[in-house]
């Protein structure tokens, strides 16, 4: 399927606006860039959920400044669980809610750090949420009461997150989250991208942290996400003896 994507402005900040080239309507997705902000592998991740069929907006949540100075913010913000990112991001839900491109429906997908985003977020608002290789906090039954459906991916040579993934999944299924969590063996951190990114220096280092493309797995996890956001992001059905206009 052919997209279009623009670059567009909200609240002030670049965004990256990715839908199908067919006039739809399609269901909406905030995606929620990792560590490295809005690259090139970011763009194509976009497009890709976008051919998919999904019109996919995602806002950049670092402000003007460093670049170190922004990562650090937007990381108080998540652990903190409040602040300039959170707002940005509803209000890129509701640029999409408002999009005659869009259902109706509105999900959120984040990767790394934006993993964590989109876990806190799936209580908030959304209709579902792709938490990939995602920070889980200790509280996480806490955070889940309520919580829209989660498809979780982490991989397994991932030692600084897989390891929570258990009880990640005993808080979805403890809340009557529907859910769908996979741990992929062979895959590390940001095994989604299709291209190393981040720093060219601090590529070798990442690289033998096992930190980077999984082709194999990146291939049935975007097969689970792009089937899971078809499944909870699909339009809702008028009620029997409803009148449509």
């Amino acid at each position: 399927m052919e997209t279009v994507a623009i670059d567009t402005r909200l609240e002030g900040r670049l965004a990256v606006l990715v839908r199908p080239a067919a006039p739809g309507p399609w269901p909406g997705v905030v995606m929620v860039h990792e560590i490295w902000g809005i690259d090139d592998v970011l763009r194509r991740q976009a497009e890709r959920l976008a051919s998919a069929g999904f019109v996919v907006l995602a806002p950049d949540l670092f402000e003007d400044g460093p670049r170190l100075r922004c990562m650090r913010a937007a990381f108080a913000a998540l652990k903190a669980r409040t602040g300039p990112p959170f707002a940005l991001l509803q209000a890129a839900r509701e640029q999409l809610l408002d999009d005659r491109h869009v259902n109706g429906k509105v999900g959120v997908i984040g990767f790394c750090m934006g993993g964590g985003f989109a876990l806190l977020l799936s209580s908030d608002g959304f209709d579902a949420s792709a938490v990939n290789y995602g920070m889980i906090p200790d509280d996480v039954d806490e955070v889940l009461r309520g919580a829209c459906p989660v498809v979780a991916s982490y991989g397994g040579r991932d030692k600084q997150l897989v390891g929570a993934v258990p009880r990640l999944t005993a808080a979805l299924e403890a809340n009557d989250v529907p859910h769908d969590v996979a741990v992929y063996p062979s895959a590390g951190h940001s095994f989604l991208n299709d291209a190393p990114n981040g720093p060219l220096l601090a590529r070798p280092l990442l690289k033998l942290g096992h930190v980077g493309p999984d082709p194999v797995a990146a291939q049935d996890a975007w097969r689970r996400i792009e089937a899971f956001f078809g499944t909870h992001l699909a339009a809702d059905e008028p009620a029997a003896g409803a009148s449509t206009p």
